[in-house]
């Protein structure tokens, strides 16, 4: 069931409806059995998966909490057991559904060139449909084990409140990846109907539909053309697609998790912000700060600080931020183009840190870095270089993984050598499924964007500013957003309804 569908604007209202009524004590039952349903609507099957996932965790991390009461090393090693089994059935299940085909492929490869006759088969692979949303809530169940096991929390208690922690049917599916000291905390005191908190729900999930249906998916319909078939359009066809890809991933995914964070509060329950204005960074490092908050959080707190972080040396540091990165493109999907995209990041990072060392530890161009008296005009072009920079930068990994198979991406780089430049004045634009009436609306939405992720940029929260406003400036500014939907928005009978990018990882 996707949020922009039909079937979820039926769903929604009545589960809302329908969780106000039940006694408070209980309603944690009702979402819960509204979160099953929910998912299942994919595949009846996903259910028992995800049940299976919630019991191995629910009983291991019960199992970790009882056995770290006693102290000692032996008490230390059973719980050390116990939280590995879990990990290995839990990450088991992903590699089954995910990395099947892919670790063949690999191995046939590697048989191949050692000259091997015999090859693994693969027409079984075909069989295996990847769970909608397993990545997730895998991750999310295994930061919550992990916790348990570092006594950050407690184990919770009640199968049926901690089975809602893993299946929230808002953020289920795409996150974002909650923590249990953020969600289970909450599921454990329901609130009250909260007129503020419905309202600015509503006002959060137009936002999500707007990045979603007016600019991810008209972007998606130029991207799509140009990337499925290069050859025709070579060159700056491509260069543009490719940062509109990074347009529409940004608002694909944003969007998504806007409309979970709207949803979610209309049960009174606030999910974290994934994204904070993220083409603003003026460095690598500040995009991966505001990309993907949840996910970039669970890497740092539960692989790149066990590797040992920056706590052994400055060599070790650099390496575990390339297993990081490497491990985190591998994550978001079964192929090599996708690791390379990590790669590419991670790359970026070291490359950073050494530049960081020599202005800081050597002096190189220590004055360049040094804070000034420079006039207002001056830093705002160093800043608008260091976007404009980290932006290119972002857009030319994002060219790998939406490419998403490294052949494929080798043969788009070759049709880049085409400068045919006057395109972009031509009218040439206007021939890839966007007339030239909805390719200005797309530039005129993507200008919206622009001002209001700048305000968040800035640290100022555009929808509690719209709260303040008096009820008729709302209701305008409401009416326009959904008429604005409505008119410019990608549905109906000659668009299918565009999947998120993200429920395929």
């Amino acid at each position: 069931m996707l949020f922009n569908s039909v079937e979820f604007l039926i769903f929604f209202p009545i589960v809302f409806l329908i969780y106000y009524i039940f006694p408070i004590k209980y309603r944690y039952l009702w979402l819960l059995a509204s979160s099953y349903l929910f998912y299942m609507n994919w595949n009846a099957e996903y259910g028992f998966l995800l049940l299976f996932g919630t019991v191995v965790t629910y009983v291991g991390a019960l199992l970790i909490e009882k056995i770290r009461k006693d102290s000692g090393e032996k008490s230390n090693k059973k719980a050390r057991i116990c939280l590995v089994v879990c990990l290995i059935t839990n990450l088991g299940l992903l590699a089954f559904f995910k990395y099947s085909g892919f670790a063949i492929g690999i191995a046939n490869k590697i048989l191949g060139v050692l000259h091997i006759q015999k090859s693994i088969p693969t027409s079984w692979v075909d069989y295996i449909i990847l769970p909608v949303g397993i990545s997730f809530y895998i991750l999310q169940s295994l930061g919550y084990l992990i916790d348990v096991y570092r006594k950050d929390v407690y184990a919770e208690k009640n199968f049926f409140r901690y089975a809602l922690f893993i299946s929230f049917f808002p953020q289920l599916v795409a996150g974002p990846i909650e923590r249990s000291k953020n969600l289970l905390t909450q599921l454990a005191k329901p609130q009250k109907l909260s007129w503020d908190n419905c309202k600015r729900g509503f006002f959060i999930m137009l936002w999500g539909y707007f990045l979603k249906l007016v600019i991810a998916d008209r972007a998606a319909i130029f991207v799509n053309k140009v990337y499925g078939d290069s050859s025709t359009y070579p060159g700056f066809y491509i260069v543009l697609a490719t940062v509109l890809f990074a347009i529409q991933i940004y608002c694909d995914f944003c969007g998504y998790s806007t409309i979970a964070r709207g949803v979610a509060l209309f049960f009174g329950i606030r999910l974290v912000d994934n994204f904070k204005a993220p083409y603003f960074s003026r460095s690598i490092e500040e995009f991966w700060r505001r990309w993907h908050i949840s996910l970039s959080g669970w890497f740092r707190d539960y692989l790149y600080i066990p590797l040992g972080g920056n706590r052994k040396g400055i060599v070790r540091k650099q390496i575990n931020k390339l297993i990081v990165f490497s491990v985190s493109g591998l994550w978001h999907g079964a192929s090599l183009a996708y690791i390379l995209w990590g790669m590419l990041n991670g790359i970026y990072q070291v490359i950073s840190d050494c530049w960081r060392y020599l202005t800081e530890k050597v002096g190189v161009l220590a004055k360049f870095n040094k804070k000034t008296d420079m006039d207002r005009t001056t830093l705002f072009s160093r800043s608008l270089l260091r976007c404009a920079v980290t932006f290119m930068l972002v857009c030319f990994t994002w060219f790998f993984f939406r490419a998403g198979d490294l052949s494929d991406a080798i043969e788009i780089l070759q049709n880049l050598k085409c400068f045919n430049w006057e395109i972009l004045f031509d009218g040439s634009l206007y021939n890839l499924g966007i007339s030239k009436e909805f390719f200005h609306v797309l530039v005129l939405s993507i200008g919206i964007l622009f001002l209001v992720d700048y305000q968040k940029y800035r640290e100022k929260d555009v929808a509690q500013i719209l709260m303040q406003q008096d009820w008729w400036f709302q209701g305008i500014i409401v009416l326009v957003m959904i008429y604005g939907i409505l008119l410019f928005g990608c549905y109906g009978v000659e668009y299918d309804t565009n999947q998120f990018i993200y429920f395929q990882f």
